[in-house]
């Protein structure tokens, strides 16, 4: 009777599954085992599972059994770093995870000493952990190989499906077995055959063998010869069945910084994984590996100098590469462009100091969507390429090309490629099943004869298995199958290029938002509030300190190590929420320490200034020092308590000296139970502690449409997946207003600053507001406090404005974007929940209103409504997420003209990083610019210390989509530079006006 191919196929495998028993000769247990010192016995529980526990033993293969066919297998419960130690000293260190369980060994005689853990790669613990197998085997090598090559001949016919190859790779398979000569005593076969899944479900076996026979030299001998029968069948089919598609492989491991485990688990993972990949290259040299993040061999240094310099020695013979250029892998929507150019500055610049190399591939493969201004940040910082897949998770609508280049918001462009593997991604296989599949989704093809594929397990760590070398050396005599070879990203890159300058590849311009993973923009509002701040706080730092050196202070110190803190906690996993309440404890603290810092250096630098200004007679003195490039009216909140709003301006990068008995409050302030009134501003808070008016005194205009700041708890936020990544589109189809306060209080009542709070409960929760107006203010603060104790919930604030228009402007790096406020697409449909930075805007030909925030980035804008979620509350990974009390600060602010006209950035900017102030005596009053900006309004990322040299670095952005005249003065003796990269080297610039739409400008700044 004849079967259908379907059919022959399950036979196959059923068949080959048989070879697997018999894949050792022989095989002897390892004894002697002791936990953290204590004797433990095979298949007996951990003693307990806490912290790093330590198994030890020693070993000896029999003298017979030939050294390179001796295999060492091991499952102690968990995950560990296994040390062999030879005599002699030798040594020989591996991972071992659920996925490398097996070892090759270099003598016969040695010992064993793990760090184990009782937790899988995912973090998971292993509740009942046990020393499940420690065994030596004397692989069986012929049995082993052709049991490999037959499940990759059914792996490529499943994926092969009806190809015409097909039928004949099964017909060569099927004649490999039926040269077999397979034993059946039954003893022996019972007991080899026990483990298989069928014979499990038997309800009792009979007595076992504890060592039954394996094959007989004769067996063996025949299946030795039937693979070798079975590779040259295959290589005649590959020329009548060539291979189609071309795979470049780059073995990886994709470690997460931190997510399900905590970031002291992480080290041991990079420990593991990294020993893992240099025994594969010490048994292969075709084999490559890459890994990006520059903090992890950092860490290196720390942990294990010597595994460093052993990368080092890969990393030189072109086996190892490093990758990325930047500190880690970071999100790219949340941290300021400052931030982002420091990974690449301290990222490129650990590379080629501990390297010798310079990275041209940005390697983010995980990112949650990826920041219009990340073009420009990378060519400035030498990288011309970018490779991410998770523009594949978008789950409404797809980018249309996997091999594009992607335009930022100034113009600049890098080269992009994408794989889509259905089989885990970046975290691929070496089998046909991922490369036939990977290979028919590429849709460059047509423009490039190669895609690229990591393989390798990850997340979690591990990499690249001895089996996936090995897969990958039979794979090379396969018909049909793509083929696939060894390389690095650098490489495939290169070629890239070399096609896009000879064929016109898509353009894809703009940010890349994902239409996924929303909720990153707002879960755990803890870390991105603290995070905002350091970054601030070190900016500011810099700043204060090189105006100083401006005025004739000492050159400022590098905050290159705390920098690394706060790049460290912008990883992909930490900064966007999605990571384990340790994770947070660990994070926070770090960014808590960061801003202490800061402080410190702010006031160091505040007292250097103070030294350097002219001597008066005005003994009550208050300095205020501006450091941004938005001229303000003196706001001040000072040590004790005192708070000041004049109308006294400080100008840009200026320090301003005033007399305190001269400063008076700016205008007139009113207020009364429900009111707030300035010379700007109108307000009135409704009883449902909503803002029922707000009036624009300027321009006589209604700023709101009804009632602004409602506070919606929308209780059904339970996303069909990744609790605390995702926002269903659904959520606000139940919805609660909070509109009936439990009070709305008069609180502050000062010529300076005037207050009402209003406070709300939610079931277990609590909202304490006060709206703020101060003497001089243009915007009216909304200073918020949540102690917030209920699970599964979103809270958020909707503002309808009085304002038409058909686009919204959102704050990002270096600049904005503009959303669509209607929904007339699927793409306009999907982007309900966006980032935005510290405003977003809703303006009409001569009349806008913005919301400024200083901790916050999930936004919306839909039709005249402009929202921000304020917390969510998800229970995975973290089910404590945001528990508790947080305070921050969002703010209305009416306007004349379009937001850049209308001061919006300089207020957002006052909100996040007020005046710097200080009390003195003994100075003279007035104002001092030791460094001015002329010409089209620009707006500052960092003014710090060179990494190299004298001086100081200049960086500026245009953030409004201008151009024009640009221009600086400095102080006598001083001169700056001409174009500078982020990397801090002079670049020849192409643009006809001194500064470009979007463009960042960089500037050395030195005394001579």
């Amino acid at each position: 009777m004849s079967l259908t191919i379907a059919q022959r196929l399950d036979r196959l495998k059923v068949r080959t599954t048989e070879l697997a028993h018999w894949r050792d000769r022989q095989s002897i247990l390892i004894d002697g085992w002791t936990f953290d010192g204590e004797p433990i016995a095979h298949h007996q529980d951990w003693p307990h599972r806490q912290g790093t526990v330590r198994f030890a033993t020693a070993a000896a293969a029999p003298r017979d059994w030939p050294i390179d066919e001796i295999r060492l297998q091991l499952d102690l419960g968990g995950e560990s770093l296994i040390t062999l130690h030879y005599s002699g000293s030798q040594s020989e260190t591996f991972g071992l995870d659920p996925y490398h369980q097996e070892f090759p060994i270099k003598g016969r005689e040695f010992s064993i000493a793990t760090e184990s853990v009782a937790r899988f790669p995912f973090g998971e613990p292993n509740r009942a952990p046990r020393l499940n197998k420690a065994r030596l085997i004397w692989l069986d090598e012929p049995v082993h190989k052709l049991h490999l090559l037959l499940r990759q001949i059914g792996e490529a016919a499943d994926a092969l499906e009806s190809h015409d190859v097909v039928p004949h790779l099964i017909d060569a398979a099927e004649q490999a077995l039926c040269s077999l000569d397979w034993p059946s005593d039954t003893p022996s076969y019972i007991s080899r055959s026990s483990d298989a899944v069928m014979q499990q479900k038997i309800w009792e076996l009979p007595e076992l063998r504890e060592n039954p026979a394996g094959l007989t030299e004769v067996q063996s001998a025949l299946a030795g010869a039937a693979f070798d029968a079975l590779i040259a069948r295959l290589k005649e089919l590959q020329t009548r069945f060539p291979p189609n598609g071309e795979l470049l492989l780059t073995g990886h491991a994709h470690i997460d910084l931190a997510w399900l485990w905590p970031y002291g688990e992480t080290r041991r993972k990079m420990r593991r994984t990294f020993n893992t990949a240099l025994s594969l290259m010490e048994r292969s040299d075709d084999f490559r590996f890459n890994q990006s993040t520059a903090h992890y061999y950092a860490q290196m240094e720390e942990d294990d100098p010597e595994l460093l310099e052993r990368i080092k020695k890969k990393v030189a013979e072109g086996k190892w590469e490093t990758v990325g250029g930047m500190w880690v892998e970071p999100d790219t929507n949340m941290p300021t462009g400052e931030s982002l150019a420091r990974q690449v500055l301290y990222g490129q610049r650990y590379f080629e100091k501990h390297f010798g190399v310079r990275h041209t591939v940005c390697w983010l493969p995980d990112c949650f969507g990826f920041s219009g201004a990340l073009p420009q940040i990378l060519r400035l910082g030498g990288i011309e390429s970018f490779f991410t897949i998770k523009v594949n998770w978008s789950e409404t609508n797809q980018i249309p090309s996997d091999l594009f280049w992607w335009k930022g918001m100034d113009g600049s462009k890098v080269l992009t490629h994408t794989f889509d593997n259905p089989m885990h991604g970046y975290n691929g296989f070496v089998q046909p099943d991922c490369f036939v599949p990977t290979w028919k989704n590429f849709r460059g093809k047509t423009q490039h004869d190669t895609s690229l594929l990591a393989v390798g397990y990850g997340d979690g760590g591990g990499g690249v298995t001895p089996e996936m070398v090995e897969r990958e050396v039979q794979l090379r005599d396969f018909p049909a199958v793509p083929k696939a070879r060894w390389g690095t990203v650098k490489s495939y890159y290169e070629n890239a290029h070399r096609v896009a300058a000879k064929k016109d590849l898509p353009v894809w311009d703009g940010e890349i938002y994902l239409e996924l993973h929303r909720a990153t923009l707002t879960s755990q509002s803890g870390v991105k509030r603290k995070h905002r701040q350091a970054e601030r706080a070190l900016i500011t730092a810099e700043t204060l300190a090189s105006l100083a050196h401006l005025l004739g202070a000492d050159r400022p110190q590098s905050l290159e190590a705390d920098w690394r803190v706060v790049l460290k906690n912008e990883f992909h996993d930490i900064l966007p929420g999605s990571s384990i309440r340790e994770v947070y404890i660990d994070a926070e603290q770090e960014l808590d320490g960061v801003i202490r810092n800061a402080k410190v250096e702010q006031a160091r630098a505040l007292n250097s200034l103070s030294a350097h200004l002219p001597a008066g007679e005005v003994s009550d003195a208050l300095i205020a020092v501006n450091p941004s490039l938005a001229p303000r009216p003196l706001t001040a909140k000072l040590s004790d308590g005192t708070v000041l709003s004049c109308a006294d301006p400080v100008a840009p990068l200026s320090v301003a000296i005033f007399g305190r008995n001269t400063l008076r409050p700016a205008g007139m302030l009113k207020a009364s139970a429900h009111s707030l009134e300035n010379e700007h501003l109108s307000v009135v808070i409704g009883k449902d502690g909503a803002v029922s008016n707000l009036t624009h005194k300027a321009s006589g205009r209604e700023a709101i449409d009804g009632t602004a700041n409602q506070l919606w708890v929308y209780p059904a936020d339970k996303p069909r997946n990744w609790d605390a990544w995702d926002i269903d589109a659904d959520y606000a189809e139940k919805a609660v207003r909070l509109d009936k306060p439990e009070s709305i209080t008069l609180v502050e009542q000062g010529p300076h600053r005037a207050a009402i709070r209003v406070a709300y409960r939610y079931r277990n929760s609590t909202v304490t507001q006060l709206y703020v107006l101060t003497a001089n203010a243009r915007r009216l603060d909304v200073e918020t406090t949540i102690d917030w104790h209920d699970r599964r919930t979103l809270l958020r604030t909707l503002n309808p404005v009085a304002v038409r228009s058909r686009t919204a402007t959102f704050e990002c790096a270096f600049g904005v974007v503009e959303r669509q406020t209607h929904t007339n697409t699927s793409w306009e449909q999907a982007m309900f929940e966006a980032v935005a930075h510290r405003f977003v805007d809703l303006s009409e030909p001569g009349f806008g209103v913005a919301l400024l925030n200083n901790a916050k980035y999930g936004h919306s804008a839909r039709g005249n409504v402009i929202g921000m979620s304020l917390v969510r509350s998800p229970i995975y990974p973290d089910p404590l997420a945001d528990e508790g009390e947080q305070s921050f600060t969002y703010a209305l602010m009416p306007h004349e003209g379009a937001w850049h006209d209308g001061g919006v950035l300089q207020e957002a900017i006052d909100l996040n990083q007020p005046l710097v102030t200080i009390l003195a005596g003994g100075l003279s009053a007035g104002t001092l610019s030791p460094l001015g900006v002329e010409g089209i309004p620009v707006a500052i990322s960092g003014l710090k210390p060179t990494e190299e040299g004298e001086g100081l670095i200049l960086r500026l952005y245009e953030p409004a989509g201008r151009r024009g005249r640009l221009s600086l003065t400095l102080p006598p003796e001083w001169k700056a530079s001409g174009a500078l990269n982020i990397l801090e080297e002079p670049i020849e610039r192409a643009g006809p006006a001194d500064i470009m739409p979007f463009e960042i400008r960089t500037w050395r700044l030195q005394p001579g």
